[in-house]
């Protein structure tokens, strides 16, 4: 999945066995492009960063994603 698939603003491809391992991808992803200054991601590092402190409020994001995780087609590679 990329970033702007998981609401951030770039085509940057994470990989991972779960939807879980995406997610954690994209955080991290955020997180390194606030550190280098990047504006452009912080609308969405700021979103993520809220999913974290209201994990109840944020299931359906994660059920969301989850399901999009699920119907990508399988990766040969």
């Amino acid at each position: 999945m990329t970033c702007r698939q998981l609401g951030g603003p770039c085509d940057l491809a994470h990989r991972g066995e779960s939807a879980d391992d995406v997610i954690k991808a994209q955080d991290a992803h955020l997180k390194e492009a606030e550190k280098a200054g990047d504006a452009s991601h912080q609308p969405a590092r700021e979103e993520m960063k809220g999913r974290w402190r209201r994990p109840v409020k944020a299931m359906g994001w994660y059920r969301d994603t989850k399901q999009a995780f699920a119907d990508l087609p399988d990766d040969p590679a």
